[in-house]
């Protein structure tokens, strides 16, 4: 085998091989880290986490960005748990209109995907650069979720709704089960389906997609939606794990995202990555993370190093971009 062969062989289980030597390190450090408490404990933390980043993922494969995840969850999560708590008041009729569990989910849900279709609209078309369209919903979504609870938590939402971010299925976490089936519809969507090619070709070269017939405004509509969908999973998930919607919930959470599909593999220009790399970069944040609270790491510090971790997996991406 060849040098070149070798690097390309090395390169393609670096995440895997940065999660293990982490683990290792960590468990040396810390006895606590190897507990099946602790392992569930990471399981449930990343899923939510998992759910965004699959989305980023599909954005990020079509050569664009989406700043407002955190901020799309944090108003998906206070919508549901204040129709699902309070309903709607009509003061015109004096009409009460109440919503069951599953209908204050499904219009979380819709939120989501609205706020997602927005970004895709504007991006597509204006012609905004992605990063300026979600920075202005990341500010936006933060507004209307100010409004919307008037700046106080949301709290009391009931034992059923509580269930999806604290219950347990056949031994397994719910919110495990979930991300799960997310990652699971993610890989055959971009693996099976026309939709997918047309992902990454459109993060490949999109002014070749656009002259082979492919309708780059409506994929790229469709994406940014489903981003928009997968933020409000992971914005009722929060929310049900902590029995409140909090008005500054999904702070940062956007970065995160970014750091776990850079670390999967996934490139910045688009076009290469996969969603299981982003499940594997979603991992090894969790794990960074656990691992410094476990080891009385200084939130300060905590974020310098998940800085640090960010910058050098871009590093390693540009790297990797001028040996393909």
């Amino acid at each position: 085998m060849s040098i070149l062969q070798y690097r390309a062989q090395l390169s393609k289980f670096q995440s895997l091989i940065a999660l293990v030597l982490l683990c290792i390190g960590i468990s040396l450090m810390s006895d606590k880290f190897l507990t099946i408490d602790n392992t569930w404990n990471v399981m449930r933390q990343i899923s939510v986490n998992i759910c965004i980043s699959v989305g980023m993922t599909m954005v990020i494969l079509t050569s664009g960005i989406d700043l407002s995840v955190g901020s799309v969850l944090a108003f998906c999560g206070a919508i549901t748990a204040g129709l699902l708590k309070f309903g709607i008041e009509v003061p015109s009729g004096n009409l009460y209109i109440g919503f069951t569990l599953l209908g204050a989910i499904l219009i979380g849900l819709l939120a989501g995907s609205l706020l997602g279709l927005f970004n895709g609209w504007t991006i597509t078309k204006f012609k905004i650069p992605p990063f300026v369209a979600t920075l202005a919903m990341l500010t936006i979504a933060r507004g209307l979720t100010m409004l919307w609870t008037k700046g106080y938590p949301i709290s009391d939402l009931g034992e059923k709704f509580d269930y999806i971010g604290t219950g347990w299925f056949l031994g397994i976490p719910l919110p495990v089960w979930i991300s799960g089936i997310v990652v699971i519809i993610a890989v055959i969507i971009t693996n099976k389906t026309v939709l997918g090619r047309y992902i990454y070709a459109i993060g490949g070269n999109e002014s070749a997609s656009r002259l082979s017939g492919i309708n780059i405004n409506k994929v790229k509509m469709t994406v940014y939606a489903i981003a928009g969908v997968l933020s409000a999973v992971g914005g009722i998930m929060v929310t049900s794990r902590l029995d409140s919607a909090q008005p500054n919930a999904g702070m940062s959470y956007e970065l995160d995202s970014i750091a776990a599909v850079v670390i999967g593999g996934t490139s910045l220009s688009g076009g290469r990555g996969t969603i299981m790399g982003t499940v594997l970069g979603a991992v090894i944040i969790g794990v960074l993370n656990n691992g410094l609270v476990l080891l009385n790491v200084s939130p300060f510090w905590q974020q310098v190093v998940k800085g640090g971790v960010i910058l050098l997996a871009v590093i390693i991406d540009k790297a990797n971009s001028k040996n393909d």
